[in-house]
C-alpha cells in the first residue's frame, strides 16, 4: 500500500554514501573528523530538503569549523540562502562561499539528494492527506490508498458515496505540497448493517451491565469529555496546519463539549470561511464559533 519510508531510507543511505565517499571535498584534505562529516551531511541534507536549492547540486566541505560551499545557482538570493543555511549549523565558525551565480544555469532535479528531498516532501504530503481523511467525520466507508509523486496525488480505493469521494478529493487538493489530484476512488454500494434487535437474555445482560457501570460513567464523564475535547482541538490544529489557504499559526483553537471556538487573525473572508469549514469537518465537532476570528 504505502512503501515510501523504506524507499526514502534507501535513498538517504545512497545520498550519504555519495556525499561522504564521492564528494571532491574529501580529496583535498585527508582524514576529515566525524564532526566535519556530520556538519557536511547536515548542510547538504538541508539543501536537498529546501525547494529553492535542491535542484542546484550544491556541495559543502567542512574542515575544523570552516565550510566551503561550491556549485552554481541561477540567482544571488539562492547563494545568500545557501550561505545562511550553512551558518546556522552548530559548530560552523567560518564560511567560504564559492557558489557561482549563473543566470543560465539549468536546474537539475536528477541528483540523488534532490530526488531524496522530493521523496521526503511526497511522504509528508501522503501522511498529511491520510491523516485528514482519517480525522474527517464525513468519509465513513472510505477505503483509500494515497500515493504522491512529485506533488501529484492519486487516490484509489472505494468510497461509500459520491459526496465522500468528492470530499476526499477536496481534502487532498487543499493539502500543502499538492500540485494535482487524480481521484480514482470508486463509489461502492456500502450500506451499514441495520442493528439487530437483542434477544431477551441479551437485553437483560445489557441492562445489568449498564446498571453496574452507570456510577463509573458519571464519575468519568467529565474526564472523558476533556480527553475528547483535547483530541478535537489537536486534530483541528493539525488539519489547519496541513492545509493550503489558511494561516494555521495565526489561528487559535479551543474546544468545550465538542463546540470549537476559532480565534486569531486571517487575511480575508475566504480564509476565514475555509478555516471554519476545515474545523467543522473534523470528527467529533458539534459546532464552530468563529466570532473572534478576524480579518
Amino acid at each position: 500500500m504505502y512503501k515510501q519510508p523504506r524507499n526514502l531510507l534507501a535513498l538517504s543511505g545512497v545520498a550519504l554514501a555519495l556525499m561522504t565517499l564521492g564528494s571532491p571535498a574529501h580529496a583535498d584534505t585527508a582524514n576529515p573528523t566525524i564532526t566535519d562529516v556530520r556538519q557536511e551531511v547536515q548542510i547538504a541534507t538541508t539543501y536537498a530538503l529546501n525547494p529553492y536549492l535542491r535542484s542546484d547540486n550544491l556541495k559543502a566541505s567542512v574542515r575544523d569549523g570552516k565550510a566551503t560551499l561550491t556549485g552554481k545557482v541561477p540567482e544571488g538570493i539562492n547563494k545568500d540562502l545557501a550561505n545562511e543555511i550553512a551558518r546556522g549549523v552548530e559548530g560552523i565558525k567560518e564560511i567560504d562561499n564559492q557558489i557561482v551565480v549563473d543566470t543560465a544555469a539549468a536546474p537539475d532535479f536528477k541528483g540523488s539528494m534532490a530526488g531524496w528531498g522530493q521523496g521526503v516532501d511526497d511522504a509528508t504530503t501522503t501522511v498529511a492527506i491520510k491523516s485528514k481523511l482519517m480525522w474527517s467525520k464525513y468519509v465513513d466507508g472510505l477505503s483509500t490508498t494515497v500515493t504522491t509523486k512529485g506533488g501529484r496525488v492519486t487516490l484509489s480505493g472505494t468510497a461509500a458515496s459520491v459526496e465522500a469521494k468528492d470530499l476526499a478529493g477536496r481534502l487532498a487538493s487543499n493539502t500543502r505540497g499538492v500540485v494535482s489530484v487524480s481521484n480514482k476512488l470508486i463509489v461502492s454500494n456500502y450500506k451499514p448493517e441495520p442493528a439487530k434487535a437483542p434477544t431477551v437474555s441479551a437485553a437483560v445482560t445489557a441492562a445489568s451491565a449498564k446498571a453496574t457501570t452507570d456510577a463509573t460513567k458519571a464519575i468519568m464523564a467529565g474526564a472523558e469529555q476533556d480527553v475528547s475535547d483535547t483530541w478535537i482541538t489537536a486534530k483541528v490544529k493539525s488539519t489547519l496546519l496541513y492545509s493550503n489557504g489558511v494561516s494555521a499559526t495565526d489561528i487559535t483553537v479551543s474546544t468545550v463539549h465538542g463546540e470549537v471556538t476559532l480565534g486569531g487573525q486571517v487575511e480575508n473572508a475566504s480564509e476565514r470561511t475555509l478555516a471554519i469549514e476545515i474545523a467543522k469537518d473534523v470528527r467529533g465537532v458539534k459546532g464552530v464559533e468563529a466570532g473572534s476570528l478576524k480579518f
